[in-house]
């Protein structure tokens, strides 16, 4: 009986050491991806007032917990009976994520004058506020979406690759997914508060000695991070969205020259694609628009 109850707990010692073995050349297989999922994120997660910013955040991060939720099963079930289903999947989200970027370049090019200045005095959240925040919320949860289905499938890939049981294959995934889930919103929320650190540095010093220069710093620093966060999350959006086109397009993957950098063109892709899809979008909106009159 008690060496029954050892050989479990052997078993158990056995699938936890594999998980972890796994979980870990998961992770540095999606470091890439998690890279620019922070990016992204970050960008999306700012350009609220102050009280604002971690209801935001949380929202947005339970809506990643609820994407994990319902990729993982699906990725589990058509990698079992249609595996060739993923690709097309992942062929869709690029381009939504091509259509993304791009959008906000030719927004930036051709519209930026249309835009106000997010203002810097916090004030009591209305009517069009609120529905603006809820507008961000949306789109930086389905954002999140395509990228947590590529970590999931990197993931799932990487542990099929190295034959581990089902088992192990889901609960790695599970867990790389979830990790990912915290890992980067946990830093997102780290960033957008540098400004209230900043200033709580500099009420604790009296405003002097070294954490005082040390609170000026992150106070001034946290709009140039949000301005830079919101180019490289841009630049993100067309990377991450590229990637997907050569690792699951195979007559894209073989038309690249092998002497081209990667990145570059990662990103030529996502420019390419991406401005194809805002022309395709903003036809049919004006259509709709006539068929409406």
């Amino acid at each position: 009986m008690a060496s029954g109850f050892f050989a479990i707990l052997d078993d158990i010692a056995s699938l936890m050491d594999d998980i972890a073995v796994t979980s870990k050349i998961a992770t540095q297989k999606t470091a890439g991806i998690l890279g620019d999922d922070l990016a992204v994120n970050a960008k999306k997660a700012t350009g609220f007032v102050s009280s604002r910013e971690l209801p935001v955040l949380w929202a947005i991060t339970k809506g990643s917990f609820v994407n994990k939720l319902i990729i993982l099963p699906i990725i589990f079930l058509l990698n079992y009976f249609f595996p060739e289903a993923i690709k097309v999947i992942l062929v869709l989200g690029g381009i939504y994520l091509a259509y993304e970027g791009m959008e906000k370049i030719v927004e930036f090019i051709f519209h930026r004058n249309k835009k106000e200045e997010v203002a810097t005095v916090e004030n009591t959240v209305g009517t069009d506020e609120a529905n603006s925040e809820k507008t961000k919320i949306s789109s930086a949860i389905r954002t999140d979406f395509i990228l947590s289905l590529e970590i999931v499938i990197i993931a799932l890939g990487t542990v099929i690759e190295e034959q581990h049981p089902l088992l192990v294959q889901i609960l790695t995934v599970t867990l790389v997914s979830f990790a990912a889930t915290v890992g980067v919103y946990g830093i997102v929320a780290l960033i957008v508060r540098m400004d209230d650190t900043g200033l709580f540095l500099i009420k604790k010093s009296e405003n002097k000695g070294f954490f005082t220069g040390l609170g000026r710093l992150l106070v001034s620093a946290l709009p140039v991070v949000i301005k830079l966060l919101s180019i490289i999350g841009t630049v993100a959006l067309l990377l991450v969205s590229g990637n997907i086109f050569v690792h699951n397009i195979d007559y894209i993957h073989h038309l690249i020259p092998e002497n081209i950098p990667t990145l570059l063109a990662d990103l030529a892709l996502g420019i390419v694609f991406g401005s194809v899809a805002v022309l395709l979008m903003t036809v049919g909106k004006k259509l709709l628009s006539l068929f409406k009159k």
